[in-house]
């Protein structure tokens, strides 16, 4: 089958198409929509899959996630001794067909003989990968599309480490995956049929008291709640999503009387009908949140995406407004309160390190620096600081103290090897409690970090340029920034030109180019690796807040003018 229309064909006059998939095909007209549905499967790497729902080679359905488990089924038989009896573990979240799909991945597994445990009900991403690590598994799949719309799904796969996978095995279940011949006549055990032959084991409570027992192991001050009690008010939305359950358990459990849940975001809904985007990078997310933070006048706000690995954080400023903190920024209170408490505590290791992404604010090593802890830069994406804590517990070069990225991902305890919120709402939590019986604000502890280490002001700009011309224009952007080499920016010397496409400090190629200036700001470029987007993160740093955020708007204009001129 060579071209798109014979694959269409194929799915169309199939006997035994999903009657839903068979439906939706039989109505399709526009000759363009059933090209984009079959001109290519739809792309797996190192992140899995992610797609629209509906039927085609080129979207996220049940043959789609049959044919990505068959090959990683194969690939596991073929590479990974005691696959079958190890099993792989399968968790998935509040979307659109994610237990349908995690069912379907657990009846190809089992078809196999490979045993799936498979969680009784949604979870977040990171119990998947503690679950892949407590229960010994040759690897996890997480049926999650984030923070996506909700008319996207996807397929995540987890190694054995409880970390994403790396691009050598992700290329290796590719090759597997690119045997299947026919997508539609994948083998597949009923769920019924895979539990009665026990191929099929389903998990839940107790992974649960297993996570939740390690978290509350993570905490560095308990008295600090216990001294706050009822005079200490969380507001926390789920957003539709994974987190609600395991973050009121292990708040309650802290000893957190006094959480309120934004009831409209309470229950898990596909749609996530009260945001724009479910995403708490996003102001949007947070504005019923931030109402009733108003209303029972909280001391902090969370809010957790669907598959619960990211957390956004709101504190309140001496006006009594309620300010949307940043990934840097809350990653800088989290590592100064680990690191301080740890410091206190006696229990601060000499060769501690800090794992932050080359995007990520250099305020989190300023900080590390003053604690005499190391910090190790990674690429972007958390897989990255996942396979940096996996080398180091090999090596015991370093002992892995917290990892950090500006998108939102935090990671404490390294018993889950991905972005926690989990983890990351609990210590945050408990930080705010311990900031409160000091007579201090989250948002007052934030300007003594400024005030002591410098401010610290970062920003991103994405530009969009759609289809193949934007490609080609997003290529020559980049191509023309190597050759030109910027000598300085907005009247800053840039001191340090930074090209990862060359391999910079031992990291793995990447097209990111970085130009660090002489007072200590950056500006760091990349295509995006989803969207047809070109980005720019900045960081500007002065000896105070106005100083930093003239340099930042500064920066903004002069990329803003350079990418207009394109």
């Amino acid at each position: 089958m060579n071209g798109y229309k014979d694959r269409y064909l194929h799915w169309l006059e199939s006997g035994n198409l999903e009657p839903a998939l068979k439906k939706e095909l039989e109505h399709l007209t526009n000759e363009a929509d059933i090209e984009d549905r079959f001109y290519r499967h739809l792309e797996f790497g190192t992140g899995g899959m992610r797609g629209i729902i509906g039927a085609g080679i080129n979207r996220i359905n049940i043959y789609t996630v049959r044919r990505a488990t068959e090959g990683l089924a194969r690939y596991l038989l073929t590479y990974v001794p005691d696959a079958s009896q190890k099993g792989v573990v399968i968790a998935y979240d509040s979307r659109h067909f994610s237990a349908d799909f995690a069912a379907e991945a657990a009846g190809v597994l089992a078809y196999h003989g490979i045993v799936a445990h498979l969680f009784d009900e949604l979870r977040p991403t990171p119990m998947l990968s503690f679950a892949v690590r407590h229960l010994q598994a040759a690897a996890g799949i997480v049926i999650t599309a984030s923070h996506n719309p909700p008319e996207y799904n996807g397929y995540k796969v987890y190694g054995a480490d409880g970390g994403q996978i790396p691009p050598q095995t992700a290329d290796r279940i590719l090759q597997e995956i690119e045997r299947i011949e026919d997508e539609l006549q994948i083998p597949v055990l009923s769920k019924q049929e895979g539990i009665e032959r026990n191929l099929i084991r389903m998990i839940g409570e107790q992974i649960d008291k297993a996570y939740t027992d390690r978290l509350l192991s993570l905490s560095l001050h308990p008295d600090a709640v216990l001294q706050a009690k009822d005079d200490f008010r969380i507001v926390y939305t789920p957003l539709h999503g994974t987190g609600n359950k395991p973050v009121r358990r292990v708040l309650s459990k802290m000893g957190f009387s006094q959480i309120q849940i934004v009831a409209e975001q309470e229950q898990p809904d596909p749609n996530f009908s009260t945001v724009s985007s479910p995403n708490p990078e996003e102001r949007q997310a947070f504005e019923l949140a931030i109402q009733l933070a108003h209303q029972v006048q909280a001391d902090v706000v969370l809010g957790t995406d669907p598959d619960a690995d990211r957390v956004g954080f709101v504190c309140k400023d001496p006006a009594g407004d309620y300010v949307v903190l940043n990934g840097n920024q809350t990653g800088a209170l989290l590592l100064h309160y680990i690191l301080s408490q740890r410091q206190q505590a006696g229990n601060l290791p000499g060769n501690g390190v800090m794992l932050k992404t080359i995007v990520t604010s250099e305020l989190g090593r300023a900080i590390a620096e003053s604690f005499q802890i190391q910090t190790v830069d990674t690429l972007t994406g958390f897989k990255f600081i996942g396979e940096k804590i996996e080398e180091y517990e090999q090596t015991r070069q370093y002992q892995f103290l917290f990892g950090y990225e500006e998108s939102y991902g935090y990671l404490i305890g390294d018993f889950v090897r991905d972005k926690d919120a989990v983890q990351a709402a609990m210590l945050f939590c408990e930080m705010a409690a311990f900031y409160k019986n000091k007579g201090l604000s989250v948002y007052e502890a934030l300007q003594q970090i400024y005030e002591t280490y410098g401010y610290y002001r970062e920003d991103l700009l994405s530009f969009t340029f759609k289809g193949k011309q934007g490609v080609d224009t997003i290529n020559r952007m980049m191509d023309d920034l190597r050759q030109t080499r910027l000598t300085s920016v907005a009247d800053i010397p840039v001191k340090e030109t930074k090209d990862y496409l060359t391999g910079i400090e031992d990291l793995p190629k990447s097209n990111v180019l970085k130009y660090v200036l002489a007072d200590g700001g950056w500006i760091a470029i990349r295509p995006s690796g989803t969207e047809p987007k070109i980005k720019f993160y900045f960081s500007a740093v002065g000896k105070t807040l106005a100083e930093s955020e003239q340099k930042l708007q500064m920066m903004k204009d002069f990329v803003t003018h350079l990418v207009n001129q394109q």
